[in-house]
């Protein structure tokens, strides 16, 4: 088929899904369905809008508003819903006219440190629009099966495309377990806070972690860490490197035996698939769509350890047993190298995302 003859989608994403000093799971996602799509059939018309998601200002929304409306009738539009979610206001009167799927990366009102009122608000808003459109686009089974039942959605409309990982060489790491590596935004939701006072808890044993992930979406929260590193004794031993990508993210996991994530909400958790792509195992706590992308090994074994996220205790324990069994280490690590053979690629989320479309795009135009 050629490029003329393909069905077109139009993905309308957030400003600075390139942007190097704030990388996030969403951004990976979104760059790479834009590059993965052609092969599947579909031309793919991206849009970028700048604007302080999913809070924007009036420049935002009304940019949003223009390229809506100037998309011919029955155009296949694709929204992140970090841009549509919280606008029900802009979505739903183009939501008879035009056919559109909103892809949700995290659920509005998931995030940490919003006032419980405001967290309200945006679950209400977020219903309004995913309630209007045709199609809704899940990262999770678990993020599927949330959405249904928070915004009563009707379960055929929803479709699940899990985030894929890519094959790796395996991490070669150290010898006795020591080198820990925490991916991840410095922000409350991903909670490095409850990482240090664990490690803090283990100092007494030989570690050391780099926290690899963008400073810069909380300050007040990054500065509260550092002070908390230091009141430990453990700054030199924690270090937030700041974001990384490419060669530089690819040596981080090449230096690491242990991936931890500490989260307090995850949808899926895009680093723990590529930490286990290196057969690195995990370490993390027990949320979301997490428990879905650990997995397990061909033979049922779990390659990593799961806590309960309100039980400190219980990560300060999972921390001791990794860094102070050797055989743990060993049987965990087995697991990971198991489960890294068996992750699915790119190819599949790609596949299911464009059979998503497909079908949204087979649907019969809604009367005017």
């Amino acid at each position: 088929m050629s490029r003329a003859d393909m069905p077109a989608v139009h993905f309308v994403m957030p400003g600075g899904v390139d942007d190097p000093a704030a990388p996030s799971g969403g951004n990976v996602y979104d760059r790479r369905i834009c590059r993965e799509l052609p092969g599947a059939g579909w031309q793919v018309h991206e849009h970028a809008i700048a604007g302080g998601w999913p809070q924007p200002g009036p420049a935002a929304r009304a940019e949003l508003a223009r390229l809506l409306s100037e998309l011919a009738d029955g155009s296949v539009v694709l929204l992140d819903g970090l841009v549509a979610c919280g606008l029900p206001y802009v979505i739903v009167p183009q939501a008879e006219r035009l056919r559109l799927a909103v892809l949700v990366h995290l659920p509005l009102g998931d995030e940490t440190g919003l006032a419980p009122g405001r967290a309200a608000d945006l679950e209400a808003l977020e219903g309004r629009t995913l309630r209007s459109v045709r199609a809704v686009v899940a990262t999770s089974d678990w993020a599927a099966r949330r959405l249904v039942d928070r915004h009563r959605l009707a379960r055929g409309r929803v479709h699940v495309a899990a985030p894929g990982a890519d094959i790796a060489p395996l991490a070669t790491g150290s010898d006795d377990g020591s080198r820990l590596l925490c991916v991840a935004s410095v922000t409350p939701r991903k909670a490095q806070h409850r990482l240090a006072e664990a490690l803090a808890d283990v100092a007494d044993l030989p570690w050391e972690c780099d926290c690899v992930g963008g400073l810069g979406q909380d300050p007040g929260y990054v500065a509260r860490l550092r002070e908390l590193t230091e009141k430990y004794g453990i700054g030199d031993r924690l270090r937030l490197a700041g974001p990384r990508t490419g060669a530089e993210l690819d040596a981080s996991y090449a230096a690491a035996d242990l991936m931890v994530l500490t989260s307090y909400a995850e949808t899926y958790g895009m680093a723990v698939t590529e930490a286990l792509a290196r057969g690195i195992p995990v370490l993390a706590t027990a949320v979301g769509g997490v428990p879905e992308a650990v997995g397990h090994a061909p033979d049922g074994s779990v390659p990593g350890l799961l806590v309960a996220p309100d039980d400190p205790g219980a990560l300060t324990a999972a921390l001791r047993r990794w860094l102070g069994e050797p055989g743990t280490r060993h049987r965990l690590t087995a697991a990971a190298r198991e489960r890294r053979a068996a992750l699915a690629g790119w190819e599949t989320t790609t596949e299911h995302l464009a059979g998503a479309l497909e079908q949204l795009r087979q649907e019969p135009r809604r009367a005017a």
